[in-house]
């Protein structure tokens, strides 16, 4: 018997779609039987760098203010009308340097009649002197009395008195004119003036015209505790120096507003005593201050050079994270497995830290990804290049 196919095409794809169905259902049924595994992620990649190794010196940190060097208020001695006013508030001035008149016309007649005066008792001086002298003879001869004789010498002592009498009143309105210009006693800066020209001074009480402040160089105090002091005292007695060489340590001071500290200078004095209300000894600080960068009453940041370290540690900064426990940082381990160790971290060179204490110079320190570096946890570590 011979088999006739249906051939017709919407008869084809009807069988050609069951034959698909049934084959994808064989194939699912296969698949059903196969272990699906998970296949963890690979390690997070993190770069690292090696501790830093260089010289470094060790600090004593303080806070402190400055001071001026002198201060001091310009005062109207005499009294009298304020003539004129020779400088500009706030303006630099030198030593000398006139800065107010006051009326000079009364203490310069004063001056002219105290040398009149003068000119005067001298001339009586010399006639009593030469009366002396001539009565002195006449008694040697017995041609005067000898209470004629005594009576000269009385006129001539009282002459010479009266001379140094009237060059005391020279001196004394000399000094007084004198006192009509009031000068720069040292260089430096001139407050506002309080007072006008025209006013009446010195009237009574000596006047305040103004004040006058010395800031070159300028004085920076601070205070250093007990334990501070004996380790200034051991790092100069390695130096084979004592508290006596105290003007040869160095100290440095910054600006709020200023990074590091850029202002040099030396320690000039250290008081002898400690505060017992404190338990702190008062240091003060001598520093040039020629463009006038410090100004008296600033808050400054001030730094005492304890020690050099010839190999001191560092790391970035931003390496060391911070816990209640204390400062730490990451550091690939071996088989590449992250660990925290706990470090006690010094003072800030640039972006640098020093560890004082924690860290070895062979430890693979984490510097990027430190947030994907848990400590037990496998990483992709890669080598930083060093930052000089």
């Amino acid at each position: 018997m011979v088999m006739v196919w249906d051939v017709r095409p919407q008869v084809l794809r009807h069988r050609l779609a069951s034959a698909s169905a049934v084959c994808a259902l064989a194939l699912f049924a296969a698949g059903c039987g196969e272990r699906n595994e998970y296949v963890p992620p690979p390690p997070p990649k993190v770069t690292y760098v090696l501790p830093k190794k260089e010289e470094v010196t060790r600090y004593l940190e303080f806070t402190g203010n400055t001071d001026s060097i002198n201060q001091v208020d310009l005062v109207a001695r005499v009294e009298g009308f304020l003539t004129s006013i020779n400088y500009k508030d706030g303006s630099v001035v030198k030593k000398g340097d006139r800065l107010f008149v006051i009326q000079q016309d009364t203490y310069q007649a004063n001056l002219d009649g105290a040398k009149a005066a003068q000119a005067s008792a001298e001339a009586q001086y010399t006639n009593a002197e030469t009366e002396y002298n001539r009565q002195a003879t006449l008694g040697k001869q017995d041609f005067s009395s000898q209470a004629v004789v005594d009576k000269a010498r009385t006129n001539m002592q009282q002459a010479a008195a009266s001379v140094d009498s009237a060059k005391s009143n020279v001196e004394l309105a000399q000094i007084n004119l004198g006192y009509t210009v009031v000068a720069a006693p040292f260089d430096g800066v001139v407050t506002r003036h309080l007072a006008d020209v025209g006013q009446l001074v010195g009237h009574g009480d000596p006047t305040k015209l103004a004040s006058i402040v010395q800031v070159n160089p300028i004085y920076v105090y601070f205070n250093v505790n007990e334990n501070q002091v004996l380790r200034i005292k051991e790092a100069l007695a390695k130096r084979g120096k004592t508290l006596r060489d105290i003007g040869e340590v160095e100290v440095d001071i910054g600006l709020q507003t200023e990074d590091g500290y850029p202002h040099k200078g030396k320690i000039d004095y250290i008081s002898p005593e400690i505060d017992p209300s404190t338990g702190t000894l008062q240091v003060r600080g001598l520093f040039d201050n020629q463009n006038l960068a410090l100004l008296p009453g600033l808050f400054v940041r001030v730094r005492v050079p304890t020690q050099r370290i010839p190999d001191a540690l560092l790391v970035d900064d931003t390496a060391i994270g911070s816990s209640q426990q204390g400062s730490y940082v990451m550091v690939v381990g071996k088989d590449n497995v992250v660990q925290q160790k706990d470090i006690v971290p010094g003072q800030l060179e640039g972006q640098f830290r020093v560890v004082e204490s924690g860290l070895s110079a062979d430890d693979k320190v984490i510097t990027g990804g430190v947030q994907r570096a848990a400590p037990g946890a496998k990483v992709d570590p890669e080598a930083q290049p060093a930052t000089p």
